[in-house]
Parts: C-alpha cells; structure tokens; sequence
C-alpha cells in the first residue's frame, strides 16, 4: 500500500524510533522528541478547536523558536496550510501577505504585536489572533489578542488528522518582493519531502548532528531544515537572532556541528571580533545559499576557523535546492585558493532535484565552454505548482513546462554551473557582458573590503560602465583608486570599476540579498544634481 510523499512521515519515524532523544533547545527550554511531538499535537488541537479545518491557512509572524518550529508539525498534520512570513517586513507588507494568502489565524511573536494591531482593521480573513511569548501586561491596547501560552497549555492533544495528498499544498512562502509585490510559492508535501531526501543524500547527517538554527526558519521553510534535522532525530539548537558572540558561544556550548547561512551571514562570521574567531570550534558543516558567496570569504571560512563549507543553490520556487557544489577527488590537489574558486560554484544537480540546464534565448542548451551565458530552468519533482492567486506570474514562469529562474550562469566543462548575475542585473559595456559577481568577487579579495556591489550606470560611449559601491572593514582605509587598480590587474580592463564609492552600508532585502536596484536609484539620483 503507497504512502503518500510528505514530511510527516519523519516525524512518525523519529516519534517512534527517537523518542527520548533531545530534540530542541531553545533559551532555557530544553525537549526531548516525545514531548516536542506530544507539544505539536497539542497546538494541532487547539487550532482545530479554534475551528481551522484542511485548507485553512495559519499565518506565523515569528523568530526562530520553538512555536515556529512547532508550526512546521502541527499545521501541516492537520491537513492546513502554513505561511510562514519574513518578520523583517513593514505592517503594510504584513497586511498585504495575510490578505492574498487568505489567512483565518495570525500567531504574531511578541515583537511584532504592535506592527499587527496597528493593521487589524485592513485584514478581511483572519478570525483569530494569538500572541506568542507576551503577557498580557505587555500586549497591545486593542483587545482580541489570545494567549498561545494559554491555548497550548489547555489543549486536549486529542488530534484528527486528515489523510494527507502528497500533491496537497502544504505551505505558501512569499518571496521577498524587492520590486514588486511578493509571490506566494505553493510549496506541496511531495515538494517539501523530496528536497528534504535531496538534501540528506548530498548532506549526511545523522542522530548525532547538532544543528545550529542561524537561517530564519520562514526562508523556504528554512531551506527544509525544520524538517531535515528531525528526519535523522538530530538536535535543533534555536537562535532568534545572529549575533557572532552568541553563534560562537552557542556552536561551543551545544557542540553544534551543523549550520546553514546566507553569505552575509558567513561575512558577518568571518569578520567577527578575534578574540571569537580564535576561539572558533572547529570541524562544524556548513551550508551557504541564498546568492553566489565570494571565493575570498569560503577560503577564509574553512582555512581559519576550519569549517568545511558546503554551496548549494535554489529558490523558494524550487523548495528550494536544485544544485550542490559536491566535492569531487580531483579538487583535493588543488591550492586553496583554487579550491574556493571551484566551491563558489553552484555545482551539479541533486539527485531528486530533477532536470536542470542553461539556455540561450531560443531555449538551447548553451556549450558547457565556462563562458557562454545562458539562463537556468528546471522542471522536476521540487518545482512549486505555481503562485498562489495569480495565474499570470505562474504562467510566466513555468512556461514551456520548465520553471525560468531569471538567473544567468554559465557551464564548466565538468558540468558545474557557476551563476555570473541575475539577468537583470548583467552589465553591458560596449557590447560585453560584465557579470558583477565576478567583480565582487575580487573586491572581496582586497584585505580592507568587507562588502561590495557591482551595478551598471550609464555611460555615454559604451552604454554601461560598472560602478562599485563598498562598505571597508572597520578602521580599514584606501583610496578608491587603488580598488581600481586591484581590480584591472585581476581582470579585463573593460571590467574595471568607472568609479568606486563607500558606503556605511550595503541595501538589503530581509532576506539579506543586495538591493542592487536601490544602488542604481541612488546613482541616478546623484548623477541628477
């Protein structure tokens, strides 16, 4: 007899195999596996008593914790749906995304009540708002707010669990919406279940592992990680926000030995205090994802704090991993500073993730030469089944039954893509295409830059001219044009930065990917004067 595709099946596994084995730790809080699931039951209970049914979307507005963990179990196995929502939005976005979603309950994190009660009025849906970890002291002045606490406590446990459809939709994670409003990605069981499969065969981990909760958990559903880690009945370590005091103090105390981060997370680490890198646990796993990282910060990453970093490469659209950069036998001869260059790369195909390529404008596969750009599309079994209510984006989309990334890569002879830009964001300066990766990536390399962006400005003989704008590593100091000349005698001229500006800080999406259309805004703006 089948049964069907989805995450839940690792929570059974784990409840029955795992048991007495610690599952989370969050704060002071400490679970074992029977009574993170013996908790997940009882906040099931408590929704359907507030009357959420199958289909039904329940809303978090949270950090990572134990609720949001939480939510990941005892909404899905009830047959609802859930939203997990970037808490780093303004109210508006808020109240666009509980809107569109159609949301019937809202759990908002104590931190964010304010932000929420200041838009009830606007929300058509929601029926029911629940404060997670506020007294009521401490809630806002408007009235209606339930207790989770509270709920979660009085619960009976007693669940009824649907039968659950692999294809049924299991979560809608909104995109980011650097320019437009976000997207909500219908993510399915099968969907979740597969990647998560994916994952565990690039990525072994086992009843040992230790993982450090240092990626939001509302980011692709924590890039399957809520449900990774509790599929091997490994340990969550949970971490509200990154501070690199407390990441190293808590990768030492809970002998954490797993973790994924963005790369602006991993730069943030690398240049963390010394007296924190010094003291850095060696030997913990790591994964980056979320934008191509720059080879300086991997080969800084695992030469000083000897971590073995891992880059894998996806979108919320494809729940989310498609390729891994998987070490091969021929790497280990090369220096370390070719080796990072060959682990910048976003690397091959999962083995779940389904069929990937990159194509010219004609949909032709382009010649795996290291140079011809092309843009990545992938059908497969971890493509979403489109955007929530809005059949024109997922037609656009999908189109010609691929999935379109809008991302613009390159194949190596070994089959290994490396990402050289969004599409949008490739420079053409006289008929050339620039990627403003690749210039980051040198600038990265300068020993007085922290952070860097590359976008096109106008220019009046080529057309475009790239333009760095860079953020120096404290009390670090140097002259624009020796940037410049760092970066013209480590690539084509017509590649060098026209002009080099510094900035205090880089715009960022909550998600810590690079407005780069905010750095153009503000050029023009400039240049406007």
């Amino acid at each position: 007899m089948e049964i069907a595709l989805t995450p839940l099946e690792f929570a059974r596994r784990t409840a029955r195999l795992h048991p007495d084995r610690e599952a989370v730790v969050d704060g002071p809080v400490r679970l074992t596996y029977g009574a993170f699931f013996a908790g997940c039951d009882a906040w099931s209970s408590a929704l359907q008593a507030l009357g959420v049914g199958v289909g039904d979307r329940v809303a978090y507005i949270a950090p990572n914790g134990l609720p949001q963990l939480e939510s990941f179990y005892a909404v899905p196995q009830i047959g609802a749906v859930l939203v997990p929502i970037n808490f780093r939005l303004t109210a508006g976005d808020f109240a666009y995304i509980l809107n569109h979603s159609g949301a019937v309950v809202a759990c908002v994190h104590e931190d964010y009540l304010d932000a929420v009660d200041g838009i009830r009025g606007e929300l058509a849906t929601v029926k029911h708002f629940v404060a997670i970890g506020a007294d009521r002291d401490h809630r806002p002045a408007g009235d209606g707010w339930l207790d989770y606490q509270a709920l979660h406590a009085s619960a009976t446990g007693r669940v009824t669990k649907p039968a659950i459809g692999e294809r049924d939709l299991l979560s809608i994670n909104y995109t980011s919406g650097t320019t437009s409003r976000p997207k909500g990605v219908m993510i399915t069981h099968r969907n979740a279940y597969l990647n998560t499969v994916g994952t565990l065969l690039h990525l072994p981990m086992t009843c040992a592992d230790r993982y450090l909760w240092t990626l939001p958990m509302f980011h692709a559903n924590g890039w399957t990680f809520t449900w990774t880690v509790t599929a091997v009945g490994g340990l969550h370590v949970c971490l509200p926000k990154v501070d690199p005091r407390v990441v190293f103090d808590l990768i030492a105390r809970e002998r954490v030995t797993m973790l994924c981060a963005a790369p602006t997370v991993l730069i943030g680490l690398a240049h963390a205090p010394d007296e924190l890198r010094s003291a850095a646990t060696r030997g913990v796993r790591v994964v980056t994802a979320g934008a191509p990282p720059a080879a300086a910060t991997i080969q800084r990453i695992e030469e000083e704090f000897g971590w073995t970093l891992t880059q894998m490469y996806g979108l919320t659209e494809t729940a989310p991993f498609i390729t891994v950069c998987e070490p091969r036998p021929d790497h280990d001869g090369l220096s370390p500073e070719a080796r990072a260059v060959v682990k910048a790369r976003q690397g091959v195909e999962l083995i779940t993730s389904g069929e990937l390529r990159v194509v010219d404008a004609d949909d032709r596969e382009v010649p795996h030469d290291g140079c011809t750009l092309g843009e990545i599309v992938v059908r497969g079994n971890v493509v979403m089944t489109g955007y929530y209510n809005d059949a024109a984006a997922t037609d656009t989309a999908l189109r010609g039954g691929w999935f379109h990334s809008g991302d613009a890569a390159v194949v190596h002879p070994d089959g290994f893509i490396e990402i050289r830009d969004r599409f949008k964001d490739v420079i053409i300066s006289g008929g050339e295409n620039i990627s403003s990766v690749e210039v980051e990536g040198v600038l990265l390399r300068h020993p007085a830059v922290l952070e860097a962006a590359v976008v096109g400005v106008p220019d009046e003989r080529w057309g475009e001219a790239p333009q760095a704008f860079v953020v120096l590593k404290p009390g670090m100091t140097v002259a624009p044009q020796e940037l410049r000349e760092f970066t013209r005698q480590r690539l084509a001229h017509f590649k060098t930065p026209r002009e080099v500006t510094f900035v205090a800080e880089l715009p960022k999406t909550a998600t810590g990917k690079i407005q780069k259309f905010v750095l153009r805004q503000g050029r023009a703006a400039i240049s406007a004067q």
